[in-house]
């Protein structure tokens, strides 16, 4: 199943990017019978591949002629950003959380792939030794002292 969702994942970034506006229209039975998958299979990755957090807005509109719109954010500025991740990572966050942000940066070519692996190595719960059960926490205070270091 992972090696389908990540070809409909990749087939769905080329599009995106190959669009003039960073936006693609599709219809989910159209791509479902495209990847001789179920129409389910197209929803599992839409929403665990192309969610807000991971810069990626999406429209749909059931019934007959029905479509799906994937649109991917864009920042003007690297401080817009920044607010958005600050807001996005708030006061807490899981390690897949925290991966899926980093993913994100460096798939925008915000960061590279040595600060990706950086950045997740600084937040991977054996760096994070504490005594009490607060790991996500500190880890949230990790991501956003690194982001707004990169970015600042």
């Amino acid at each position: 199943m992972a090696r389908i969702s990540d070809a409909i994942e990749a087939f769905l970034k080329e599009l995106i990017k190959e669009s003039k506006n960073q936006t693609v229209e599709i219809q989910r039975n159209e791509l479902a019978k495209y990847f001789e998958c179920a129409p389910s299979q197209i929803n599992y990755v839409l929403m665990t591949r192309f969610d807000y957090s991971r810069g990626y807005y999406i429209e749909s509109q059931r019934g007959g002629g029905g479509y799906i719109k994937i649109r991917q954010l864009i920042f003007s500025e690297n401080e817009n950003l920044y607010y958005f991740l600050i807001k996005e990572i708030g006061n807490s966050i899981t390690k897949s959380d925290a991966n899926r942000r980093i993913e994100s940066l460096r798939e925008r070519g915000i960061i590279s792939l040595r600060e990706s692996k950086l950045m997740r190595a600084a937040v991977d719960d054996a760096a994070i030794i504490s005594p009490l059960n607060i790991k996500d926490e500190i880890r949230a205070n990790i991501l956003k002292n690194m982001v707004a270091t990169l970015l600042g």
